[in-house]
């Protein structure tokens, strides 16, 4: 691990309280030599003051992505420059802290950004893996399909625990609206491939979260424009996860992670993509997350009942409107509902 910072005191007792915890330390106390240290050594996690003398912390973003794309990149930043930390993020920023750092919440951010090195060496070893199976005799071609769509399904499930980890509250959702996407994939007719396809990737639709700072993920009260702006990003954080895949649930799970707060009339995000412009799979998704949002109680709201969601679904409250869905999908949804009530009944948290 790479610690950048000009503040001798900081960067001496950052760089103690992570040996203490086993890691491998370069400290360094500034951002022309940081960027050096990353070319000539095998750096796994770079921690650095969000403002050096000589680079800024955007500046340093791109000349380590320059060099190493996947780094993933940690600033510490104070409150006041959380504008900054907001751009950071954008320019591709793994996470950002706010000094003084408690030490729990910096060993949170440094096994955070461990964890998503270790998924990105499991996802390049499993392509490989792959290469080395279609090159194999003819006749070894279906076990090679078989044992890769396995493991697909398997790192599926994995990531989910991952993601479910991350927030407690998750693991009866994802595990519902897996289920609420093939009632409505049903309901519209699509092929049967679509449909269980669908049901395996949407576990994965907020997979980008694990790149959202806690302080901002776990806030009670309501968020700052910036930090608005930031949990957006989980959807392309999401897209960046799962990027790359062959496998077709992760590559559906890419899709629905990207565009699943899109809305049909073009006011959602991150691209504004209006009616079928939007991925079938990410019209569903945005609807069937709403209403278990709307039903689910949270330590900021309160719990609504069936009827209660399914009006505002239909005929809008303000803040959620119809003309946020596919017209079709929410038909579906209202021939649908009373299965909706009954399942989340008995699938509740």
């Amino acid at each position: 691990m790479l610690v950048v910072d000009d503040d001798a005191q900081v960067l001496d007792s950052t760089s103690l309280l992570l040996r203490e915890e086993n890691y491998k330390v370069i400290p360094c106390d500034n951002g022309s030599d940081a960027i050096a240290l990353v070319g000539k050594n095998n750096i796994d996690i770079v921690l650095s003051d969000i403002r050096m003398p000589d680079l800024s912390g955007i500046d340093l973003i791109e000349k380590i992505h320059k060099v190493n794309p996947h780094i993933p990149i940690i600033l510490m930043t104070a409150y006041a420059e959380l504008a900054v930390a907001v751009e950071a993020i954008n320019k591709g920023a793994f996470d950002f802290i706010i000094k003084p750092v408690p030490p729990n919440y910096l060993f949170h951010a440094v096994r955070k950004a461990h964890q998503h090195n270790s998924y990105l060496r499991l996802k390049e070893n499993y392509k490989l893996y792959l290469e080395d199976m279609v090159s194999k005799r003819t006749e070894e071609l279906e076990l090679a399909r078989k044992d890769a769509e396995n493991f697909g399904s398997e790192l599926v499930k994995r990531l989910t625990t991952v993601a479910e980890f991350r927030d407690v509250e998750a693991g009866t959702h994802v595990g519902r609206i897996g289920i609420f996407s093939e009632i409505i994939s049903r309901a519209l007719g699509m092929p049967p491939d679509f449909v269980r396809t669908l049901k395996q990737a949407v576990p994965l639709h907020d997979i980008g979260k694990l790149g959202i700072t806690d302080y901002i993920l776990f806030k009670l009260g309501p968020l700052s424009p910036e930090e608005t702006e930031i949990i957006k990003t989980h959807t392309t954080q999401g897209q960046a996860i799962l990027a790359g895949s062959s496998n077709h649930v992760i590559k559906m799970a890419e899709s629905v992670a990207l565009h699943h707060h899109e809305r049909w009339d073009g006011s959602g995000y991150p691209n504004g993509l209006e009616r079928e412009d939007i991925p079938v799979q990410g019209r569903i998704v945005n609807l069937i997350d709403q209403y278990d949002a709307l039903r689910s109680a949270r330590p900021y709201k309160e719990e609504l009942s069936h009827g209660e969601v399914v009006n505002i679904l239909t005929r809008g409250d303000g803040r959620t409107m119809p003309s946020h869905f596919d017209p079709g999908v929410l038909e579906a949804f209202t021939r649908s509902a009373d299965t909706f009530r009954e399942l989340y009944d008995s699938y509740r948290d």
